[in-house]
């Protein structure tokens, strides 16, 4: 089984190297790289590990990089070690530069995640489109997706679910056209907003490409 990407990832080599390998964690400001190899070395072979250091400090910002030899390593990792760690997929290091990835971090982890390994709330880069978002259009926790072809509720549902904090997802069919409509909800906007982020344009089945809007829902979208 090998997670699937959009077509602009590159070829499988690249995907392999820079997204499913590398993990990103939360950790004690008082850990040591050393320190950070010992708690994942468990899971796998590691091919190196970085801690996020202040420029000037030199101190720790309590968080760091594990890279494994292999995608399976990493997803062990993540699956199994203890959830303070907050333990996610890295983003490939060409999408942003670590020293926007603390300043984004630092400025939005006011909120616990909810009872998921993937904790996106806590993923700087994350962070860094949800401020970018907020600038163009006004969020929310609904979402609509528009297709060509028509959603199978099952698969549509189980597609956005890779994304915690999922409440419904209502596929509409229209009887005078054949094309696809569905509404989903998160519990939270900070799930909506990763949603669309990373499902936007996303092709489904292969070929045709998903458009995912925000819905008004009437809540506080400032929050």
């Amino acid at each position: 089984v090998f997670i699937a990407q959009s077509r602009a990832s590159g070829s499988h080599r690249d995907v392999e190297d820079e997204e499913l390998t590398r993990i990103f964690v939360m950790i004690p400001k008082s850990y040591t790289e050393e320190d950070l190899r010992e708690k994942f070395k468990m899971y796998g072979d590691i091919e190196y590990c970085s801690i996020i250091k202040n420029k000037t400090t030199g101190e720790s910002k309590g968080l760091g990089y594990v890279r494994y030899l292999k995608p399976s390593q990493a997803a062990l990792a993540i699956e199994e070690c203890d959830r303070s760690y907050r333990a996610i997929l890295a983003e490939p290091k060409n999408k942003s530069s670590e020293s926007l990835e603390h300043d984004y971090y630092s400025n939005n982890t006011r909120q616990e995640p909810r009872g998921n390994i993937l904790s996106f709330c806590g993923h700087p880069e994350f962070c860094c489109f949800e401020k970018e978002s907020r600038i163009q259009e006004s969020v929310s926790k609904r979402l609509s997706v528009v297709s060509r072809l028509p959603f199978i509720q099952e698969q549509l549902f189980a597609l956005f679910d890779l994304v915690p904090g999922l409440e419904y997802c209502d596929v509409q069919r229209d009887p005078h056209t054949n094309s696809g409509y569905a509404v989903i909800q998160y519990s939270t906007a900070a799930s909506a907003i990763y949603a669309k982020y990373k499902l936007h344009g996303f092709e489904y089945p292969p070929g045709n490409r998903l458009t995912v809007l925000f819905l008004e829902d009437g809540s506080d979208s400032s929050e």
